[in-house]
């Protein structure tokens, strides 16, 4: 299973990184697998630790992939790092085990503690819209512009009949880029 969620990370000078991920979710174990070279994978392996952030503010998503990353944190209580103020829920969690590869290292972390901060209330068509459409453009380099406007095309319809305020913001964020990476098209 994988669970998509933010995961806040820490460097040696108390630096905290805020990334979506896609993390996985084996028995009592999960697994984080970021690429090689990336500011998680640094992070980790040199603090061998991680915090997955449960939110329901898609913009964080959204803001993570357009340069926004200034979200406002909060101090974790077992490890040294910070979660998202605003997340539901975060688990801290400990590095036990790498399975190293040249691309994409498998990470596998145990949780130290759950803390649980406010009841999760379901998401709307529109954020799983905009949780797509950040998929979508984390990937803009790698698909073809088709199936990237086909997608945008058909998550529009679930935005359009149930967002609100923060979706259409988060929305709007992702395709800035993906019309920037149109006209970078058009100009080649």
């Amino acid at each position: 299973m994988i669970q998509e969620v933010i995961v806040t990370t820490q460097n040696a000078k108390g630096e905290t990184h805020i990334a979506p991920m896609g993390i996985h979710l084996q028995k009592d174990k999960f697994i984080i697998l970021p690429f090689r070279p990336s500011t998680t994978l640094s992070n980790i392996l040199e603090s061998k630790s991680a915090v997955l952030n449960y939110t329901d503010d898609i913009r964080i998503f959204a803001g993570c992939l357009t340069g926004r990353r200034d979200w406002p944190l909060s101090k974790t209580e077992k490890i040294d790092g910070h979660y998202l103020s605003s997340a539901l829920a975060h688990r801290e969690l400990e590095l036990i085990e790498i399975e190293d590869d040249d691309t994409r290292p498998k990470l596998f972390c145990q949780t130290i503690q759950m803390i649980n901060h406010a009841p999760f209330q379901g998401f709307n068509r529109a954020q799983f819209a905009v949780l797509e459409a950040a998929i979508l453009v984390s990937r803009l380099k790698i698909l073809p512009i088709e199936k990237i406007n086909s997608e945008i095309e058909y998550l529009k319809i679930g935005l359009d009949k149930t967002a609100g305020d923060n979706e259409y913001e988060a929305w709007g964020w992702l395709m800035q880029l993906v019309e920037k990476h149109k006209w970078e098209l058009n100009q080649k």
